[in-house]
């Protein structure tokens, strides 16, 4: 598996925030940022479903509001 680096623009208080909590659980930031990012993935896909691996542009828009 390929790992890729992202860019994100984030807030400083919430930059520093999260810092905190790195450091609390004894992370990086990256990692805290990792820990979350999975976590969200699992919660979605227990809730809706395995995520295809092999995921493509149009399957990869949010589905229209009920």
């Amino acid at each position: 598996m390929a790992i890729k680096s992202v860019s994100i623009r984030i807030e400083e208080e919430m930059l520093n925030k999260i810092s905190h909590i790195a450091d609390y659980e004894g992370r990086s930031v990256n990692s805290q940022v990792l820990v979350l990012i999975r976590e969200n993935i699992k919660a979605f896909e227990d809730a809706n479903g395995v995520i295809d691996g092999n995921i493509t542009p149009d399957s990869n828009v949010k589905p229209t509001r009920k």
